[in-house]
């Protein structure tokens, strides 16, 4: 257990090697998701290159969480300017001084880890860094739970998602707890809930602070102001190696505001970014070798990211060993199945591009004509009672298996031709296109409703050449062939 400033103390695991020898760094992980038991019999594949170069994990529950005393807030609301405040920033730092004072034969570097909330620890110790961390990777960190992260989509509430992750982790302190839905189609569920006062008054009773604040704040007020942490990020503070995903299903805003926030001020340079095609943590998984059933032609880039990207990155800051990073951003290219470097991002090369929606429902690069006329718009009517589903139905809960993972990868006609759906559809590609950067889409729309809330995708659509299969369809595939 490790004291903090007001006193309470926090479950912390401390993992050494067996065969160590001399003083070592300590690879730090903090996160509400529970602490290991005993130590792992097989290293798993998240930190099987990270150990071959010899560290000193240190896994700790966060206040409030499992055995760690104190209240667990789920926030990330920062305050350094009130010197009695206790948040993840100060936390981390309390820590890291007991821990480079009382784990024997350390080094005094640490460095900091970790995916999605244990990423948001990482990632918040850059607001207030102790002088002993030398390097942090975040990975998927949110940063503003009502722009683009967990909890909602630029001011859609994800209502599923938010509903549901609440109740895991402040339903019961001991434990990650799942919802238990009375039928397995969770859109009808939802449907069937009616208004979202329902859930406190038929389930939850007002016992889900997170979920309360969900509620009472539907707007951008000063809540969702104080959450969104990176509003007081302007430098780069800590060496850090920033990992998204692009098809990440959770957190895809985080990683990419924490870059260019620290870009504001980085004259050593130490602000870093990767992304690949991943889903929520895949990089983290032993292979990485396809998306739901898109392969990346033999890749497997969860593992070259921590051999040949991750593990050279603490190496060099924390052993002191290697070269630093002579690139500012790597990428994986799905298309072409490559990983590419580039020395600033975006990249110099990169032009912007624009592509039209027509009101004939074609899509293509050249701007509508003047002669389309005034009239020129599509419309549809929106049933709220018949809402559009964003996964196909059965959609199961979010956690803790089912298809949440990869459905932003799932093929998407199982909405194409609603009457709610407006789809625009380019002639084949003439030639190969390389999408490198940002995207933003600017939409032209008016409702005769109160609100509207608007879902824009860009989809690649893949040839209609089915592949046939490799054995007579009478006899079937031999045993074992595949």
């Amino acid at each position: 257990m490790i004291p903090v400033r007001d006193g309470v103390k926090l479950q912390t695991v401390i993992l050494t090697p067996v065969d160590q020898h001399g003083p070592l760094p300590i690879l730090f992980r903090r996160t509400p998701y529970g602490v290991p038991e005993k130590p792992p019999e097989q290293m798993p594949a998240s930190l099987k290159e990270l150990a071959q170069d010899g560290y000193i994990f240190v896994i700790q529950n966060l206040r409030g969480r499992f055995r760690s005393e104190g209240v667990f807030e789920l926030t990330s609301q920062v305050d350094l300017s009130n010197p009695k405040a206790t948040n993840e920033t100060t936390d981390a730092y309390d820590s890291i001084e007991w821990l480079v004072k009382n784990v024997p034969n350390n080094s005094g570097k640490v460095g900091m880890y970790g995916v999605s909330y244990d990423g948001l620890t990482t990632a918040l110790t850059l607001l207030h860094p102790h002088p002993a961390l030398a390097a942090i990777s975040e990975q998927a960190s949110p940063v503003d739970q009502w722009m683009n992260d967990d909890d909602h989509r630029y001011g859609a509430l994800r209502e599923s998602y938010d509903f549901e992750y609440a109740v895991m982790e402040q339903a019961d302190k001991n434990s990650n707890t799942h919802f238990d839905f009375e039928t397995y189609d969770t859109y009808q569920w939802y449907l069937d809930l009616g208004p979202l006062s329902n859930i406190n008054a038929k389930y939850l009773h007002g016992k889900i602070p997170y979920w309360n604040s969900t509620i009472d704040h539907p707007d951008y007020d000063d809540f969702w102001k104080k959450e969104a942490w990176v509003r007081q990020l302007h430098a780069s503070t800590v060496p850090n190696l920033n990992v998204a995903g692009f098809w990440d299903q959770e957190d895809p805003w985080g990683p990419w505001q924490i870059f260019r926030h620290a870009e504001e001020h980085d004259p050593d340079h130490t602000n870093f970014i990767v992304a690949g095609p991943w889903f929520h943590g895949q990089w983290q998984g032993p292979k990485g070798e396809a998306i739901g059933l898109i392969p990346f032609a033999g890749h497997e880039t969860a593992r070259e990211f921590r051999e040949n990207i991750e593990a050279p990155f603490f190496r060099y800051y924390l052993h002191g060993k290697g070269e630093k990073p002579n690139w500012q951003a790597t990428t994986f290219q799905s298309g072409s199945n490559s990983w590419h470097s580039y020395p600033l991002w975006p990249p110099k090369e990169a032009q912007a591009t624009n592509l039209y929606l027509h009101a004939d429902g074609s899509l293509s690069f050249t701007a509508p004509a003047a002669g389309e006329g005034a009239k020129a718009y599509r419309e549809y009517v929106s049933d709220p009672a018949n809402p559009v589903p964003y996964r196909q139905r059965p959609i199961s809960p979010t956690y803790p298996a089912g298809d949440w993972r990869t459905w932003e990868v799932a093929d998407q006609r199982f909405v194409d031709h609603r009457p709610d759906v407006l789809s625009f559809v380019s002639a084949p590609l003439d030639r190969d296109i390389t999408i490198t950067g940002p995207l933003a889409t600017a939409l032209f729309a008016s409702t005769s409703g109160t609100d509207s809330d608007f879902v824009v995708k860009l989809i690649d659509a893949y040839p209609e050449n089915a592949q046939k299969n490799g054995w007579d369809p009478q006899a079937g595939p031999k045993p074992g062939e595949y």
